[in-house]
């Protein structure tokens, strides 16, 4: 049986033995909407918990549109227009900011903004990258439920209307992404990032994709929303081609819940256990580095045996990431060590890309974990603790080797699009 993964801006090929497939398993997501701007424009007329945005712009002078960044593959061309268009509808006068979450990640460059939204909104409109750690630009305004500092970018703070576009995926430990994730981590300050993120939240087991009850990662995360006044947002669940395949608009908690209802019903698949895991972080451009590749193999770590292993392909043309993920993973004696020395840092002592390097250190303390990349340094990922393959044919070689002749193969080629969950190998 041939297999298709996605990597990069394209995808990569092997043939698997059909007597060692257990199958290949995809969000069964309904099809894309026939007119993407259409299924935006209805979810922006009928929006949820919420007046729609003509109304809500019509007592305001200024507003502030949060926006996703570079790493995360928002359709902001067909998004943002719509909502600067309502935006004018409702009052010709506002004064509206576009403001980057960058989270924790680096800053959004010109040329990427270009590319997500176009050279006519970047050449006209008023676009601010936030920074985690300038000091200036930040606001302390509340403390989290968790005890941390509720730090965020003035200009979210200081607006009439706060409003915020993204999409809703399965999240390896906030549950779900979009809605209130604009304001923490997306446009919070490194020191509350660092809070959210301790060691304690995402060592809990409810801290889990697709799960949000009981969860303390999304309990400070709608604490920092509300706290922020983030009146309305527009979400869109994505399918095949990263094309829309439902929006939702409303208010952060209802709009932001339904989509929640809508793709945890789309998209749980569920894998018998498995000896190899081939899997990937969707491609371009969620695979840019080792970091942000996490993501896709804890869905991996979900169905594989305890012993098996984990095909990771992803580029990492940027690289590790994080100096200090990658700091804590090579200079670590093993994953156990790493996991222990981790478990004891108090909340208010988290260290920047600390939460990645524990998730990563859990999945090596089970799994091996190979990562298939002709864009980055090998070297680089044996530091980190993977084991390099140039193509996916080798991997498939590789894990071969590391399991028997016979070990059975699952396939999840999209490993963050989906919640995965373990049935009993009959």
């Amino acid at each position: 049986m041939k297999i298709s993964i996605p990597y990069d801006r394209t995808r990569l090929e092997a043939e698997v033995p059909d007597a060692r497939m257990l199958g290949v398993f995809e969000a069964p997501l309904p099809p894309p909407a026939p007119d993407a701007a259409g299924e935006v424009a209805r979810a922006l007329d009928a929006p949820i918990g919420s007046p729609r945005l003509e109304e809500l712009a019509r007592g305001a002078a200024t507003a502030t549109i949060i926006l996703s960044d570079h790493t995360r593959p928002v359709p902001s061309r067909i998004l943002v227009p719509q909502l600067l268009e309502r935006l004018r509808k409702g009052n010709p006068e506002i004064q509206v900011t576009l403001l980057v979450a960058t989270g924790f990640h680096r800053g959004t460059t010109r040329t990427e903004l270009v590319e997500k939204l176009g050279e006519d909104i970047v050449g006209r409109e008023r676009i601010v990258v936030h920074d985690s750690r300038d000091d200036a630009s930040l606001v302390e305004c509340g403390v989290l439920p968790s005890g941390g500092k509720l730090i965020v970018n003035r200009l979210a703070l200081e607006t009439d209307l706060l409003l915020s576009e993204g999409f809703i995926e399965p999240h390896f430990f906030a549950g779900f992404s979009g809605g209130r994730k604009s304001i923490l981590p997306g446009v919070a300050s490194r020191t509350t990032v660092l809070a959210n993120h301790c060691a304690e939240f995402i060592n809990d087991p409810h801290s889990r994709t697709g799960n949000l009850e009981g969860n303390p990662i999304h309990r400070d995360m709608l604490y920092a929303a509300d706290t922020a006044k983030l009146a309305f947002v527009l979400n869109v669940v994505l399918g095949e081609g990263r094309a829309i395949v439902r929006a939702f608009a409303g208010s952060h908690r209802d709009a932001h819940a339904a989509g929640c209802r809508f793709l945890a019903d789309a998209c749980r698949v569920r894998v018998p256990e498995a000896d190899v895991v081939v899997t990937s972080n969707g491609g371009y451009p969620l695979d840019q580095n080792v970091y942000q590749a996490v993501k896709g193999m804890t869905a991996g770590e979900a169905v594989c045996r305890d012993g098996g292993v984990i095909v990771l392909c992803a580029s990492c043309r940027d690289g590790h990431g994080g100096q200090g993920f990658f700091d804590m993973l090579s200079g670590a004696a093993s994953p156990d060590d790493l996991l222990r020395r981790i478990s004891t840092v108090p909340r208010n002592a988290t260290q920047p890309d600390q939460w990645e390097a524990q998730i990563l250190a859990r999945v090596l303390s089970r799994h091996r974990v190979i990562l298939v990349s002709r864009d980055c340094d090998h070297a680089m990922l044996r530091a980190v603790g993977l084991h390099p393959a140039a193509s996916l044919g080798e991997a498939l070689d590789m894990a071969t080797a590391m399991t028997s002749p016979n070990s059975k193969i699952a396939v999840i080629p999209d490993g963050v699009s989906v919640i995965a969950e373990q049935l009993p190998r009959s």
